[in-house]
């Protein structure tokens, strides 16, 4: 029986996916051991607390790559937003000492930009056969 990819919600059902990456502020190559894998943990829960779906989700030293399910409800900004907060906020909970020898005027961890793009015109294996082999 083949898996049933889409979101079943009251009104509709979707499937809508999206590529994002964040880098790090002045691409400081912080993403390693375990500020990695708890980065990536801190927005695993996240999305879902928000009800969105990490297909898959991947690292090198400066940046991170997600492909995310989401509901149609939901902005790309939005979720942006509510990664990029949760995963800092979580970052200098845990490893303030660290991030303090690189951004020591502000508790900052993502660059102020992402990047964005619908997977409609690329197969999702595609999609994630490329961050599957990032870092």
């Amino acid at each position: 029986m083949k898996k049933d990819i889409y979101q079943h919600r009251r009104h509709n059902k979707n499937l809508l996916l999206v590529h994002i990456i964040f880098v790090t502020k002045y691409r400081k190559q912080i993403l390693s051991g375990s500020f990695r894998r708890d980065i990536m943990q801190s927005i695993f829960d996240a999305c879902v607390r928000h009800h969105w779906y990490v297909r898959r989700m991947e690292t090198d030293g400066d940046h991170i790559h997600m492909l995310i399910q989401y509901a149609p409800a939901d902005s790309i900004t939005k979720i942006v937003s509510v990664l990029k907060q949760h995963s800092t906020w979580e970052a200098w909970k845990h490893y303030g000492s660290m991030l303090k020898q690189f951004y020591w005027k502000e508790h900052t961890l993502w660059s102020d930009g992402y990047f964005a793009a619908s997977i409609g015109t690329v197969s999702m294996t595609v999609i994630e056969r490329y961050i599957e082999n990032q870092g």
